[in-house]
């Protein structure tokens, strides 16, 4: 099944994954969430204790108005919804959610609430057209 991995402080990658339980729960690091924050028939898997146990924090998820109204804990999947199981993703699913999660983020917690912050190093810098420059 091929699928995007978004990692924290990394950019997205397209992975060739076995669709089994034991597969996903090896890639999200524990028990398997599957959120459904988008239109498209795809699927966020993430590790359903990510906060609890403290993992850090990679991406947050963003309303129409990009307003932040979560963000997920660990490293995470995006796949695509068969109709009985998750699938591959499609080439224009991979290029739309590579470019919504391009940009790594940083969490601080601060007096106010949390801030977040692009993540940009001396080898990565998102120009904003879903080109990284390294």
């Amino acid at each position: 099944m091929r699928v995007l991995r978004v990692e924290q402080f990394k950019a997205p990658f397209v992975k060739e994954i076995d669709p089994s339980l034991e597969s996903l729960q090896h890639e999200v690091g524990g028990t398997v969430q599957a959120v459904y924050p988008f239109d498209d028939p795809v699927a966020l898997l993430c590790n359903d204790d990510g906060k609890l146990l403290g993992l850090e924090l990679s991406r947050a998820l963003r309303d129409d108005n990009g307003e932040i109204y979560d963000v997920i804990a660990g490293s995470f999947l995006i796949v695509g919804c068969g109709e009985e199981d998750f699938d591959s993703l499609s080439e224009d699913m991979i290029d739309k959610y590579r470019e919504i999660f391009a940009q790594p983020e940083v969490f601080i917690r601060t007096n106010s609430g949390l801030l977040v912050l692009p993540y940009v190093t001396e080898d990565f810098t998102y120009r904003g057209d879903s080109e990284l420059e390294r």
